[in-house]
């Protein structure tokens, strides 16, 4: 891990609460955004102490119909959202459409600018690559969309084999339920290892595949 990843939560000087933006538009990935929405919801509302919540926002505020139907409500629109600490871009048969729409990558580009640490799961990995945010930096996404972020920025720096990809001020995963990985090690950065762990026991995570 870069230094600059070590050193996010120590160079915070706000004492207010911060904030965690999971991104929601139409064709997103259901676990991509509610695995780590578990994940960070559990740990947020339960230890508030710790000084972090989570919401989810959509372009309008609106709910977005996922990609296997599934409806999803946002809690604010990118106007009216909090200014966030780090922001979640799911992926999901949905980011195809985004890896041209001008005014999404737009706002993404936006965001870097203004959001200290970005992480992408999945393909929401492709949509950074389109912006032009991995440009020389370690990332990784599904498997199945491994060539077309190489094609997307030859630049980047593919992880063929890893759940996660720590790069300091960007995080990005592999398909899917990498996303609840990704999150717990979200958590890890930000409160530590030993929350993390009380955090995978409460949801129980722990991973045993039947075949």
């Amino acid at each position: 891990m870069s230094q600059r990843g070590h050193n996010l939560g120590a160079e915070r000087q706000d004492p207010g609460v911060h904030h965690i933006g999971i991104l929601l538009f139409d064709g997103v990935g259901e676990l991509d955004a509610v695995g780590p929405w578990e994940v960070l919801a559990y740990w947020t509302r339960r230890h508030p102490e710790d000084g972090w919540t989570v919401s989810c926002l959509s372009a309008d505020g609106a709910p977005v119909t996922a990609a296997k139907n599934l409806v999803v409500g946002a809690h604010h629109s990118w106007d009216h959202a909090p200014r966030m600490d780090v922001l979640i871009h799911p992926g999901g048969i949905g980011t195809r459409r985004l890896l041209t729409d001008t005014v999404h990558l737009a706002w993404v580009r936006a965001q870097r600018a203004e959001v200290p640490l970005l992480v992408g799961v999945c393909t929401g990995s492709l949509v950074y690559a389109a912006a032009g945010l991995l440009s020389g930096r370690r990332a990784t996404t599904h498997w199945a969309s491994l060539n077309l972020l190489s094609e997307l920025d030859p630049t980047v720096i593919t992880d063929v084999d890893a759940r996660f990809v720590d790069d300091g001020d960007l995080l990005t995963g592999a398909g899917v339920s990498a996303g609840i990985d990704l999150a717990l090690h979200l958590v890890a950065r930000l409160a530590g290892t030993d929350r993390a762990r009380e955090v995978r026991r409460g949801i129980q995570y722990d991973p045993r595949p039947p075949v």
